[in-house]
Formats: C-alpha cells, structure tokens, sequence
C-alpha cells in the first residue's frame, strides 16, 4: 500500500514525535509513505477566505492525483480540512470550475480521483484489526485508556464520514487491538479547548480540566489522542499550566501511534518516547516492553 503522506504545518516543528511513530509503526505494517513538496491544508483561512482555504486544500489534492495517491495525514484537523474542501468541490460545479482555472497556471486539475484518509481510519479499514493484532508482540493488558477523539474528524459528521459523532467506537476498537482496555467517560467526544487558545485561554483550561477529571473519574491511567492540536492541548500546555490539571500529571498523554508502537515491540526512540519524560503507566509500560 502507498499512500501521499501528509504530516500537516504543525506536526514537524511542535509534534515531532507524531511523525516519528506513524512513520515507524507504518514502516511496520509495510504501508509507504511517498514524501513530496505539499502547501497548506487551507485551515486556518477557512473562515477568513473560503476560495483561498479551498484553492489550497484543492491544489493538495490535485498534487496527489498527479500522483495516483490518495492522501494520508495523521492530523485530523488537516483531515477535516481537506474533507470539507471534498465535500464543496463535489457539490458546486461552478465553484470547483472556478478553482481548477487557477490550478491550470500549474497544469493541475483536480477530477476527485484521489482521497485523503486519516491515519486512524487507515488503520481501521485498510489494514484492519486482525491484521494489527498479528503485529501485537506485548498486549498492554495493565492499561486502562481513555480515548479522545478530536473535534475535526468527528463533526461536521456528513462532511468528514469519520464515525457515529455522538457514539464513536472506532478509536476504543483500536485501543483494545493493543491489549489495553478502553474505558468510557463522559466527556470523550468534547473539545479539549486547544481551539480556543488564541481567543480565551480561562475557558481553554477550563475545559481541559473537565476533560481529565472525566478520565480519571472512569478510571483511565492514560489518555490517548489522535489529533495534533488535543496531544498538544494535553501535553504542551497543560504543562505550562499545571493549576489546571486534576490529576497532578498523573494521566500522561500519549498518541496511538505510540501506544501501538508500544505493543508492537518497536524501540522507544522509534516512537519518540523519552522514558525520562514518562511517569507512571507510561513508564511502566516502557519498561515492559525492554
């Protein structure tokens, strides 16, 4: 299987440990990754310059095309992004005519031959659970985890076709394929604030706060994300700003690429896992795997 890879803006200058452990896990599963010279997903003018986000997500898409690629990306806000800009170019002949007029300075055309598909859907549907479950060389059976979806691949549920937005299963169903037992909490397809950043950092904390109380409450021993601007949310800032965080560090973040690549037996600088950095059922699991 090949696929355009697409690690987004934010991945490789403030979350280089999400490239590192999709890369790796992929590498495992024999899934390749083609690297190309790739612009902005369009997110952040979405809603300053609808043609400029689509004309940007468009000329992505077209890229891969040329390629005979579909796209995979491990951020789900670039997801989200360019499935939003799938979802009018399908539906606007005249918009999608008025963009591909640009793209042909280029000779590009976009002709909806190509797909973009994230890395938790990858794992899901095309490489599948059993075939994930064969990798699995140390089941995490010690762990209890909290999932956390994300925002921009849950909703707009039409437009992205991610899962159920209100009732998700299929981030738990690939938590369980590593041995560990995903918990349900209350809180798990909320916003973890990290949108609000820039504009309320009060309400950002506060509901990040909510969000590991929740965690905690059910049980969890490590939160799970998916999504760049959550582990961010989850990580980065959170420890910036420790007064906002219930459980004192103890609920250690991690990425599933990570936690699969844990499962996995790949080394844990494979995964860019630093176990100096990690505390409790992280650091356990860590030194499991040796």
């Amino acid at each position: 299987m090949k696929l355009l890879y697409f690690p987004g803006c934010k991945i490789p200058f403030h979350l280089p440990a999400y490239d590192r452990s999709t890369r790796s896990v992929l590498s495992a599963l024999e899934v390749e990754l083609v690297d190309m010279d790739l612009n902005c997903c369009g997110y952040p003018v979405r809603h300053q310059d609808f043609s400029a986000f689509l004309l940007s997500a468009t000329r992505d898409l077209a890229l891969a095309e040329a390629q005979g690629l579909d796209i995979l990306t491990p951020c789900k806000c670039c997801f989200g992004s360019f499935k939003h800009a799938l979802y009018w170019l399908r539906r606007r002949p005249a918009l999608r005519d008025r963009i591909n007029s640009h793209l042909a300075a280029e000779n590009l055309h976009w002709s909806d031959r190509s797909d973009v598909i994230h890395l938790l859907l990858l794992l899901y549907h095309k490489v599948g659970t059993h075939r994930l479950q064969d990798h699995v060389r140390t089941p995490l059976e010690h762990l209890k985890v909290a999932a956390h979806y994300g925002c921009h691949a849950l909703r707009p549920a039409e437009v992205t076709g991610f899962d159920n937005p209100t009732a998700p299963q299929l981030f738990e169903a690939l938590v369980a394929v590593t041995g560990a037992t995903p918990v349900f909490w209350a809180r798990r397809t909320e916003c973890c604030g990290n949108p609000l950043w820039s504009k309320n950092q009060r309400l950002a904390l506060a509901l990040m706060e909510k969000k590991l109380a929740s965690a905690q409450e059910a049980g969890a021993e490590m939160l799970c994300s998916a999504c760049t601007y959550c582990q961010l949310q989850f990580d980065e800032i959170r420890r910036q700003h420790p007064h906002a965080d219930p459980t004192q560090g103890r609920l250690q973040a991690i990425l599933f690429p990570q936690l699969l690549g844990m499962s996995m037996d790949l080394p844990a600088e494979n995964l860019g896992l630093d176990p100096r950095t990690l505390t409790g059922a992280c650091a356990f699991t860590v030194e499991a795997g040796k």
